[in-house]
């Protein structure tokens, strides 16, 4: 890591999606540090792995993308999620408990890397643990207070997640991404009173005073996004889907870059929506992006 750039950084999960014809690279915040790279920013994947042949490839694999990133080895498996994609290419996630990104520490150089973050991005799922949720409290505390986003993707799995743990990361947020399932399981959890979904979305934004945007997506019915003061929709391009796998993850990404290079909410959200159908057309979650979808085309 280099003191002086400002770095982008995806924090909880690094791991191997196990399809049926094979392992792919995955993890939501992995996937994001990698995507905002393809953009020209200073992504960065922090997570742990395992001191095993997973863990090891994982981080070849990083190398081999040109992926910065801060993942020490601990004393506990690689990750590994098994994936089934129904007839749509939506995925299906089993996800192994007790790895090595359950158990990511606090230290010194991800204090350092805080305090040149310009942006961050969390979930739900690696706080299912308290050491890597004591974690990313921690980093998110030591970020710059003024000028950066701190965006909280919801991302609920299975079961690893709880009312306290949503609320505690909308809390230290000021950028909420949710799609429209969650938005189903949210509402009731966060005493939202039922409504239309822009409803529902601006009494989150209401309730929430730490939030300046929120984002929702709906799948093929498009998606939204909400401020104070606009509210923008894009229809979701229609496209042949592979996998649907990594798609959120671009979008939220590749809306982040375009913020920080300068487009306007209504700007990088069409951009978002953009990269998010060009990666579901591919299986895996780290496809290349063509040139004319990066937001910085330098």
């Amino acid at each position: 890591m280099d003191n002086e750039k400002k770095y982008i950084v995806g924090i909880g999960e690094a791991l191997w999606d196990c399809f049926p014809e094979g392992k792919k690279l995955g993890g939501a915040p992995a996937n994001f540090a990698f995507h905002v790279s393809q953009h020209g920013l200073n992504g960065i994947a922090v997570s742990a792995v395992g001191d095993d042949e997973l863990g090891h490839e994982l981080i070849d694999t990083l190398k081999y993308e040109d992926m910065e990133y801060y993942i020490p080895t601990v004393n506990y498996p690689t990750g590994t999620v098994q994936v089934t994609l129904n007839e749509r290419g939506v995925p299906q996630y089993e996800i192994c408990e007790n790895v090595a990104w359950d158990n990511v520490e606090f230290t010194p150089e991800l204090q350092d890397l805080a305090r040149s973050c310009q942006a961050v991005c969390f979930g739900s799922l690696a706080q299912r643990n308290s050491v890597t949720r004591n974690t990313i409290k921690r980093f998110v505390d030591a970020m710059p207070k003024e000028g950066v986003l701190r965006v909280f993707d919801i991302n609920l799995r299975q079961a690893f997640y709880s009312k306290e743990i949503i609320e505690s990361s909308i809390d230290m947020s000021n950028v909420l991404k949710i799609n429209d399932e969650e938005l189903e399981v949210v509402t009731p959890m966060l005493s939202i009173p039922m409504g239309t979904q822009e409803e529902r979305c601006k009494a989150l934004l209401a309730k929430y005073p730490a939030l300046d945007i929120l984002i929702l997506t709906c799948g093929e019915e498009g998606s939204h996004i909400f401020t104070r003061e606009i509210h923008t929709f894009v229809s979701t391009p229609k496209v042949k889907v592979a996998s649907t796998v990594g798609a959120g993850d671009s979008f939220t990404a590749t809306f982040v870059a375009g913020i920080l290079s300068g487009l306007n909410v209504a700007d990088a959200h069409y951009h978002a929506v953009m990269v998010s159908a060009h990666v579901c057309t591919h299986d895996g979650a780290m496809p290349q992006l063509p040139h004319h979808l990066k937001c910085n085309k330098a």
